[in-house]
């Protein structure tokens, strides 16, 4: 597992799970049938339409189906716009179930591919919740620490100039006593100069290779003769080298948590994969279009007549 800042949502084969459409038919659903028996403090009536029931946990899945379009707005007129889409929902689907759309194959259809795709989503929910333990993620942690190459870093500081008259002044400087970072500040033309041109620790890999080579000869403290580089001359300054520290377990949490999901929704649909019958319907050859009609031969010229 490579321990790289990355943003990631649970895949199936790389396809984003989208909620939208199965949320909003199952809502609608559950606001027309028999109300469920709920605990009354934990699950507050909001509203009623008709007598129906809209309760807390209703505006929960509505405000989940339609988080992006509610993020600008308040508490209180999240609230109101939610109870609006479900009361309007709510007698439309009514008149819906009047028309006897529901009863429509087409419709039965939509309703069987949003159960399925719900009972899908509560599934890789499950799996993930169960994925990532302490345990788990110590261990994904240690496995990947112990696969970082072990690599010296060096922490240092550069002022940057374009010429090596100008170089060779700014040493001329240094050796006389001047502070490194309050002429790099001054001298250097590199963006970093007004931090007094610290580069912070980097391994040799990161450097271009005529900075790098000095840099990591250098011992701490010492400081290099002028360097040439396709961005000029450098004069170098060693604050430090070490061997690189792997990221602590804190900053890379969250990824290793979406790995661990990733990982165990992939193996699970793996081995369902594997374990179920999956016949793929080529579509019918649709018929070879007829052969153009041979075109009937010319006929003849008509003999000169002889005079």
């Amino acid at each position: 597992m490579a321990l790289s800042p990355r943003f990631t949502r649970p895949l199936i084969d790389g396809a984003l799970v989208r909620r939208g459409t199965a949320l909003a038919i199952v809502t609608a659903l559950a606001l027309i049938a028999a109300p469920a028996i709920r605990a009354q403090d934990a699950d507050p009536v909001v509203a009623r339409v008709d007598g129906k029931e809209i309760r807390q946990s209703d505006l929960a899945i509505a405000e989940e189906d339609l988080s992006g379009n509610l993020q600008q707005m308040s508490p209180d007129a999240r609230r109101e716009y939610l109870i609006t889409f479900l009361a309007d929902m709510t007698i439309v689907a009514k008149a819906a179930e009047a028309k006897k759309l529901a009863d429509t194959d087409d419709f039965k259809r939509h309703i069987a591919y949003a159960r399925a795709k719900l009972l899908m989503e509560q599934l890789l929910q499950v799996e993930a919740k169960n994925a990532v333990t302490d345990a788990a993620m110590h261990k994904v942690y240690d496995e990947a620490i112990a696969q970082v190459k072990k690599e010296q870093e060096v922490h240092a500081r550069h002022i940057l100039v374009e010429t090596e008259e100008e170089a060779k002044a700014v040493l001329a400087e240094l050796k006389k006593g001047a502070d490194f970072a309050e002429l790099a500040k001054s001298k250097s033309k590199d963006p970093g100069a007004s931090d007094g041109g610290d580069l912070g620790y980097f391994t040799k890999d990161q450097m271009v290779p005529e900075f790098a080579e000095v840099a990591f000869k250098l011992e701490k403290g010492q400081i290099s003769d002028p360097v040439k580089s396709q961005f000029g001359w450098h004069i170098i300054k060693i604050e430090d080298k070490r061997e690189r520290q792997p990221p602590e377990f804190d900053k890379v949490k969250e990824q290793i948590e979406q790995y661990l999901v990733r990982r165990a929704q992939s193996e699970m649909i793996t081995k369902l994969r594997a374990e179920a019958k999956i016949d793929r319907v080529n579509p019918p050859t649709p018929p070879a279009a007829p052969a153009p009609a041979t075109p009937a031969p010319a006929a003849p010229a008509p003999a000169d007549q002889k005079k």
